[in-house]
C-alpha cells in the first residue's frame, strides 16, 4: 500500500513538473514573436547573444533569450513595460548591461532579456558652464568619453573610479570609489538629477526636491529599483597635469596614521590611495619605467625581497603656470609624513594619462592574452578601528604575497556619503577600502589559480565574521536573501520596501540574485 502510495506521488509529482515545463516552452514563440513586435527604434538579437553572458568576473555564464540595441529611451521603456504587463505568469526579467564589466554576472539576465546600455552612447552631451558646472549624460556613456569631452570645456567629473573605461549607469548603481572620495565622496555623492525607468517600465525624473525616494533609491541600489538612462553629474575646472608620488611604509600603524592625517582638514592632495606589497622583488627598480626616483643612490639599495610593505600613493592637480607653488606646497606636505625617505618616486604626467591609467595596463595584458581570466575579486569596506586587527591577521598571513594582483586600502570619510541612498557602509566616520583585485591562471591548480584564491578570498571572509570587524562588502555578492538581509541589517526593511514600490514583480536585475522573480502559474 506504501509503495502503491509513493508510486502514485512521485508520478504526480514528475507529471506536475512536466506540465510546467511544456508550459513554459510553448510560451518562449509567444514571447518571441511579442517581443518582435513591440513599436521600437532599436531592435532585438535573438542570435548573437553569446557576448551578453559574460562579463568582466569570467567566472559565470547565463544566456539571455534577447538582446535589446535601444537607439531610445523610450526602447527601454517600452520593453520593460510590456514585461510588466506580462504578469508574475512570465518568468522573463530584464537586466540593463553597461561595458560587462561585472564580476559574479551582476548583469545577466538567464532567460530574459539584456539591455545594452551601450547602446545609447550617441546621445548628446550637454555641458552647462559657469558657477555650479555639470553634464547631462547617457547612462550607458563611458567616464573615459565624459573625461574627453568635459577637457574641451576645460572641465571634469570630481569624483572617479580608478577605471574608466565603465558606464555612468554602471558606477552609479553601485558607488564610484576612486583616491578622490575623501574629498568629494564616491560619484553617487555627484549627481545632481537622474531619469530612470523603473521596473513598471514608467520613465521617471528624479532629484533631491524630486521624486526623492526613487533618486536615493537608485544611486548604489545595485540595478533593483530602476535602470539609469540619463543622469546630471556635477563638474570642476580639469587641472593640465598631475604630479604623481608614491612612497613606502615597512610599518603598517605609521602607514594608516599618515593616510589619516592626510585626509583630515585641507589636504594638499587630491588623490589619495594606497596599496600592500607582499615578496616583491626588485619592486623599486620597477616603478622607474613611470616615476622617478628622489634619491636614486639610497633607492637603488632598498630591499623589498620577502617584506610585507605598504605604499601610500599620492596625486596633486595643477596648472603649468603655479609649477613652483605646488612643487612647495607638495615638498612640505611630504615632509610631515613618516615614509622610508629613500622611497620617494615623482612623476608628473597630464591629467588625462593619471585618470586613465589602468587602461594602460589593460593594454598590456590583452596583448599578453591576461585579460579575459577569471577575476575573483574581494572588495571590502572596513571600520578605521578594525583596520589594524585586520591588517594582523591578513597581510603576511592568510596572503604570503601579492603576485596575484594588487590590493588597495585607503581611507574614507563617511561624512562625505551621503546615508539617503542605498549603499551600505560600515558606521565609523572613518573606514578604509580594501579590495583585492586578483587575476587568476585558467586551469592553474596552484597558487596563482581560482580555487586558491577563492579559497583565500573565504579565509579573509571567515575571519571578519568571526571576529565581529563590522566589514561590508562593496560590490557585494550573495547567493541567499538570508546573506543578504544580513548584508543591510536595519536597512533591509527599507530596501525592500523600495523593491515593492519601484520594481514589485522582481523584473529588474536578476543577476544580483537579491529578489527572486515570484512567478504564478495559471490553471
Amino acid at each position: 500500500m506504501r509503495y502503491t502510495y509513493m508510486f502514485f506521488l512521485k508520478s504526480f509529482i514528475i507529471l506536475f513538473f512536466s506540465c510546467i515545463t511544456i508550459k513554459i516552452n510553448l510560451c518562449f514563440p509567444s514571447i518571441l514573436s511579442s517581443l518582435k513586435t513591440l513599436p521600437i527604434d532599436g531592435h532585438f538579437d535573438f542570435e548573437q547573444v553569446h557576448h551578453a553572458a559574460k562579463d568582466f568576473g569570467n567566472r559565470y555564464s547565463f544566456l539571455p533569450l534577447a538582446v535589446l540595441r535601444p537607439k531610445s529611451v523610450s526602447d527601454i521603456a517600452t520593453t520593460v513595460k510590456h514585461v510588466w504587463q506580462m504578469g508574475p505568469g512570465s518568468e522573463l526579467t530584464v537586466a540593463a548591461r553597461g561595458h560587462g564589466h561585472s564580476l559574479q554576472g551582476q548583469a545577466q539576465a538567464p532567460g530574459g532579456v539584456v539591455i545594452n546600455m551601450e547602446s545609447l552612447q550617441g546621445l548628446e552631451m550637454q555641458f552647462h558652464t559657469g558657477n555650479f558646472p555639470y553634464v547631462d549624460v547617457s547612462g550607458g556613456e563611458l567616464w573615459i568619453n565624459i573625461l574627453r569631452q568635459g577637457l574641451k570645456h576645460g572641465l571634469a567629473p570630481k569624483s572617479w573610479t580608478d577605471y574608466l573605461h565603465l558606464t555612468v549607469g554602471g558606477t552609479l548603481s553601485n558607488a564610484g570609489i576612486s583616491g578622490q572620495a575623501f574629498r568629494h565622496g564616491p560619484q553617487i555623492s555627484n549627481v545632481h538629477r537622474l531619469e530612470v525607468v523603473t521596473g513598471k517600465g514608467e520613465v521617471v525624473n528624479c532629484s533631491e526636491k524630486q521624486n526623492s525616494d526613487l533618486f536615493y533609491s537608485v544611486l548604489g541600489g545595485l540595478g533593483q529599483f530602476g535602470i539609469i538612462t540619463r543622469a546630471r553629474i556635477s563638474l570642476e575646472p580639469a587641472p593640465e597635469m598631475v604630479k604623481w608620488i608614491r612612497v613606502l611604509y615597512t610599518d603598517f600603524a605609521t602607514f594608516v596614521k599618515d593616510q589619516e592625517k592626510l585626509i583630515s582638514g585641507e589636504s594638499t592632495f587630491d588623490y589619495i590611495e594606497g596599496f600592500v606589497i607582499i615578496n616583491r622583488t626588485g619592486l623599486l627598480n620597477n616603478w622607474r619605467s613611470s616615476f622617478n626616483p628622489q634619491d636614486p643612490v639610497q633607492a637603488s639599495k632598498f630591499k623589498s625581497d620577502g617584506r610585507t610593505l605598504f605604499c601610500l600613493e599620492l596625486a596633486k592637480y595643477f596648472n603649468r603656470d603655479e609649477t613652483a607653488v605646488v612643487n612647495q606646497e607638495v615638498k612640505s606636505s611630504l615632509s610631515q609624513l613618516n615614509h622610508v625617505p629613500s622611497t620617494l618616486f615623482v612623476s608628473e604626467v597630464p591629467y588625462i594619462e593619471f585618470l586613465d591609467r589602468v587602461h594602460i595596463s589593460e593594454i598590456k595584458l590583452r596583448s599578453k592574452g591576461l585579460w579575459e581570466v577569471p577575476h575573483p575579486w574581494l572588495n571590502l569596506l572596513i571600520p578605521r578601528s578594525k583596520i589594524q586587527i585586520f591588517a594582523q591577521h591578513v597581510f603576511g598571513n592568510i596572503l604570503t604575497d601579492t603576485s596575484n594582483g594588487p590590493i588597495l586600502i585607503y581611507p574614507v570619510n563617511k561624512s562625505k556619503w551621503d546615508n539617503r541612498t542605498s549603499v551600505v557602509i560600515p558606521e565609523e566616520d572613518v573606514f578604509y577600502l580594501v579590495a583585492f583585485l586578483s587575476s587568476a591562471v585558467p586551469s592553474s591548480t596552484g597558487t596563482d589559480g581560482l580555487d586558491h584564491i577563492l579559497t583565500q578570498n573565504k579565509r579573509i571572509l571567515e575571519f571578519c565574521e568571526i571576529a565581529r570587524l563590522g566589514v561590508k562588502q562593496y560590490l557585494p555578492h550573495y547567493s541567499t536573501q538570508r546573506e543578504w538581509k544580513a548584508h543591510f541589517g536595519s536597512e533591509w526593511e527599507v530596501f525592500a520596501r523600495r523593491k515593492s514600490s519601484y520594481d514589485p514583480l522582481a523584473i529588474l536585475a536578476p543577476g544580483q540574485r537579491i529578489f527572486q522573480k515570484a512567478i504564478f502559474y495559471s490553471q
